[in-house]
């Protein structure tokens, strides 16, 4: 298909226009063809292996996720579809529920049988939900019926305790808008909500869970199918409720994305990669946001051009499992072939009509390329580090609660680090951590674990972890412009014991990043210099490190950082100056901004911020 020129003048930063959305949706949906089986009712798409589910349970995975973006494309062309994308659909949803769970080329799993194929119930009833008028009222009666009682299981309780609750109100939806099963449907939806209201913590943050998961799930999950779902149901009171907290969060998240386009790569399900776009799209659909039209186009062009120009496409056309290209280390065990097609919520844009501001207003600077930011998310635990002079966003995490979920529960790379940058990390076993302190017991670092917040407010962060039995660190990060200055207070560690902070990774070609004692380290010679292998930036990335010993039963250590892509930087000492009077750090900033920081009493910090750019 050809590219449609660009257009600088509407879209200075991109180039994009909905054309380019359009053309990048019919692409995708181009590609999967020659994999759909003979009735079109499975879409096996090839992969290095399946997911746990099975493989019958990805080839459902593939149709249903490709389903979804082709209805939003179908959808917000006013029904208009010259490729013919519903036709082929129509025909495999009649195929993959004639008789579930018979071992044909086309038949669907039953949801009573694959738990993960409530997922797949989901994008299925939204897919419909969007396209009625010319899918689901077109279809014959039997058909109807077969369909809708494929998707009946998945009104009960969620088989998994997390965001997966909003799957079984997003299949409520349909089934209240198609007028079947109208009571149980809002019963569902009454039980979901209710459940991850639970979760909720304030200012636009949930966990996803009964844990202290806060990443990408917020914007293309717990926001996005409770605020869908209102507006398509036309529930004003349920917009009127959740709208403000999308808007909430939208005022936070739009920091994470780097003047590149990249989202920030921390958490989990990464190989959605510009699902990250749908709720900034959410936001302009239902009115619930901060951002300007321009802005959000801006923000969601950048990101979906961020990944189709670096090679998430292989040379079929079709998504792979990775960030760029593939990348094992990011597949999570119950990802499939087809998972990474969950970024077709990313095209949520093109149900805003074509005359929209957001489509029809310049392109806007985003925040990571109009000034310098430092911003707590305080629910989450998490501190935000943006500079203008080079559009890097970096993420401070002192909140996360996420363990990995193979045995052992060993830190999962995707939450566990102290900091993420958008052009950087992190590492993966068996390098060592990136962004990470640990007691070294026989060689042998310790893992985070699970961070306790103990604070955060304007610059700064702090958390608290139990690396090994008897032993507790008070971390904190304050950062000012592109300067950090990095804490760890150790309390019960036997004296003697070896620490290790390490820096940013690297990979070359990337930005530069810079790791200096200030306390607690030798301060006769610089870092060290250790290879960590291939990060989802590319191979060849490097970590600064800092080695230390405690010397006695609360042993403090202090280390200056920066991490940036301006060309030949300044020393980071040239960036902050840090005075330690027992437990406590006094910072001056370059620009004569101060800050107080009482590690003892770990939440108690007094200043002012900094005055001016970065230096």
């Amino acid at each position: 298909m050809p590219t449609p020129p660009e257009n600088r003048e509407l879209s200075p930063y991109t180039g994009w226009t909905r054309a380019h959305w359009e053309a990048a949706a019919d692409r995708l949906l181009l590609a999967v063809r020659p994999f759909a089986s003979p009735r079109y009712g499975l879409i096996d798409l090839p992969g290095p292996r399946p997911s746990w589910s099975g493989a019958r349970s990805d080839g459902l995975e593939g149709w249903a996720r490709t389903f979804l973006l082709a209805a939003l494309r179908v959808a917000g062309a006013g029904g208009e579809d010259p490729h013919g994308h519903l036709a082929r659909y129509a025909e495999g949803l009649a195929a993959g529920t004639a008789e579930p769970g018979r071992a044909d080329e086309d038949s669907w799993p039953r949801t009573t049988d694959t738990r993960q194929a409530i997922v797949e119930a989901a994008t299925v009833a939204l897919g419909l939900r969007l396209t009625r008028p010319w899918l689901w009222d077109r279809l014959d009666d039997r058909t109807r019926e077969r369909v809708a009682d494929w998707l009946r299981p998945a009104l009960g309780p969620s088989p998994v305790d997390n965001n997966w609750w909003l799957f079984g109100l997003t299949v409520a939806g349909f089934l209240q808008d198609a007028g079947l099963d109208t009571e149980r449907a809002a019963a569902t939806v009454d039980r979901s909500l209710a459940r991850v209201e639970d979760w909720y913590l304030g200012a636009g943050w949930y966990s996803d869970g009964d844990n202290r998961a806060f990443d990408h799930y917020n914007g293309w999950a717990l926001h996005f199918y409770p605020v869908l779902h209102a507006h398509l149901a036309g529930d004003r009171d349920l917009l009127d409720r959740y709208g403000p907290r999308l808007r909430a969060h939208l005022d936070d998240y739009v920091h994470l994305f780097d003047a590149d386009g990249a989202p920030l790569p921390y958490g989990r399900s990464l190989i959605y990669r510009f699902a990250a776009a749908a709720a900034p799209w959410l936001g302009a659909l239902t009115g619930h946001t901060p951002l300007t039209p321009g802005a959000t186009r801006r923000l969601a062009s950048g990101t979906l051009r961020y990944f189709l120009d670096r090679g998430a496409t292989d040379p079929d056309g079709l998504l792979t499992l990775g960030w760029h290209g593939p990348y094992a280390p990011l597949v999570q065990e119950y990802s499939g072939p087809g998972s990474p097609y969950w970024a077709s919520k990313g095209f949520l844009g093109l149900l805003l009509p074509t005359d929209h501001p957001a489509w029809t207003d310049p392109e806007e600077a985003l925040p990571a390329e109009r000034a310098d930011t430092v911003r707590p998310f305080a629910p989450a635990g998490l501190l935000v580090q943006t500079t203008a002079a080079d559009g890097l966003v970096r993420l401070h995490n002192h909140g996360s609660n996420h363990v990995h979920s193979a045995e052992g529960g060993e830190d999962d790379p995707g939450y566990a680090r102290h900091a993420y940058a958008t052009r950087t990390g992190p590492t993966t076993a068996p390098a060592p951590a990136d962004n990470h302190f640990a007691l070294l017991f026989g060689g042998t670092p310790t893992a985070r674990g699970p961070a306790d917040p103990a604070g955060a407010g304007p610059g700064w962060a702090a958390s608290r972890h139990t690396p090994c039995p008897g032993v507790r660190v008070v971390s904190a990060t304050l950062a000012h412009g592109r300067a950090e200055v990095r804490a760890h207070l150790v309390l019960g560690a036997p004296v003697g014991t070896p620490v290790r902070q390490t820096g940013w990774a690297t990979t070359p070609g990337g930005p530069h990043a810079q790791l200096h004692p200030v306390h607690g380290y030798p301060l006769d010679g610089g870092p060290t210099e250790i290879p960590t292998g291939e990060t989802l930036q590319g191979p060849g990335s490097r970590v600064l490190a800092l080695h230390g010993t405690t010397s006695g039963p609360a042993a403090l250590f202090v280390a200056l950082a920066s991490l940036t892509a301006e060309p030949a930087p300044a020393p980071v000492t040239d960036l902050a100056t840090v005075r330690v009077t027992g437990h406590t750090l006094h910072v001056t900033w370059w620009d004569g901004g101060t800050a107080r920081l009482d590690l003892e009493r770990t939440g108690r910090v007094s200043g002012v911020g900094g005055r001016g750019p970065a230096g």
